[in-house]
């Protein structure tokens, strides 16, 4: 069973989060009006392969689509989800080519 995280939007630090409890996991971001760029996915080393950073990657796509703002991934983990879960695609700027 894989533990759910909460997203939090750190706005001041400019980044979505996870509290991994003794670490921290992060998708860094810039916001210009309704757009959103991706810039900047981290998850702890000890963190990696339990599936976390797809987790923030969902999480932080939902935060997009519920707060209607248009993605620009420029992060390349970012856009390897967003070609393995074309569903999302939606929310990318128009013109932007993902895989």
């Amino acid at each position: 069973m894989k533990q759910e995280y909460q997203l939090v939007n750190n706005a001041e630090a400019k980044q979505f989060e996870f509290d991994l409890g003794d670490a921290i996991a992060k998708i860094e971001y810039i916001r210009a009006k309704e757009k959103i760029y991706l810039t900047h996915t981290e998850v702890p080393e000890s963190y990696e392969g339990k599936g976390i950073g797809s987790q923030l990657i969902r999480k932080t796509l939902e935060h997009i689509k519920a707060h209607d703002l248009t993605l620009i991934p420029l992060c390349p983990f970012v856009a390897l989800y967003l070609s393995r879960h074309p569903e999302w695609k939606s929310l990318v700027l128009k013109g932007i080519n993902i895989g």
